[in-house]
């Protein structure tokens, strides 16, 4: 941990502690791999449990059973963004995330938000993400454009963990992504029904970690780099 790693961290601490403003809407951004399973087997349905009746005895009921074999059907990608002051995501099935897909959804994501001045956008370091995309797949103007709607910051680099929106892949993953999916329609359909009763919920992060709880936990890291950099 370094003075570059606590710079980009308290940047990202501070975009949290802003009051909620539509104008200028914190949202947080990211990308989830997701692997497709096909059934070889058809899985046996569930049987309900049936009481006794006259002489017959009661019998268990068996839940659904799957076989422990599967065929791998390819891969897919969920591009997230989630905004944690109203509870609201948008979340996308592609095929894959290259920097083709990231301009796309930004573009996606500049449309949402047709009342913001600014969309202050937290993400990552992945390549792809930087608004020299955005020229390599639109006209100069358009990309001008959409690069001038987002106020960027960047997480510190292996530290995915100060990204609010993994928290919310984390919540579909639970909800809806731990079962075989075969396809990405299918993917698409489940995906789809999740965020949809998601934002309905306006299901959102109790975020604790706050700046000054990052100086108190991490105070020996702090210490170090002040230390290291102060002159003799």
């Amino acid at each position: 941990m370094n003075a570059a790693f606590l710079a980009r961290m308290e940047d990202v601490l501070a975009v949290y502690e802003r009051v909620h403003d539509p104008q200028f809407p914190v949202v947080c951004f990211d990308e989830r791999p997701c692997v497709l399973h096909g059934q070889p087997v058809e899985p046996l349905p569930p049987v309900p449990a049936q009481p006794a009746v006259g002489e017959r005895p009661a019998k268990v009921g068996r839940p659904r059973r799957e076989s422990s074999t599967y065929v791998r059907q390819g891969t897919a990608c969920l591009l997230a963004a989630f905004e944690p002051g109203t509870g609201q995501r948008l979340v996308e099935v592609s095929a894959r995330r290259t920097g083709a897909d990231y301009c796309r959804f930004m573009q996606a994501l500049d449309a949402a938000y047709p009342q913001a001045q600014k969309i202050v956008l937290v993400q990552d370091n992945l390549n792809t993400h930087t608004d020299a995309v955005f020229y390599q797949h639109l006209p100069a103007a358009q990309a001008r454009a959409l690069a001038a709607r987002f106020e960027v910051h960047y997480t510190p680099k292996n530290a995915s963990w100060l990204n609010m929106v993994e928290l919310e892949l984390s919540a579909i993953a639970r909800q809806c992504l731990h079962q075989r999916i075969p396809t990405q329609d299918e993917l698409r359909a489940h995906v789809d029904a999740c965020v949809a009763e998601r934002n309905a919920r306006r299901a959102t992060v109790n975020w604790q970690f706050s700046l000054d709880k990052a100086r108190q936990k991490l105070s020996r890291h702090y210490q170090k780099v002040c230390a290291n950099n102060s002159p003799d």
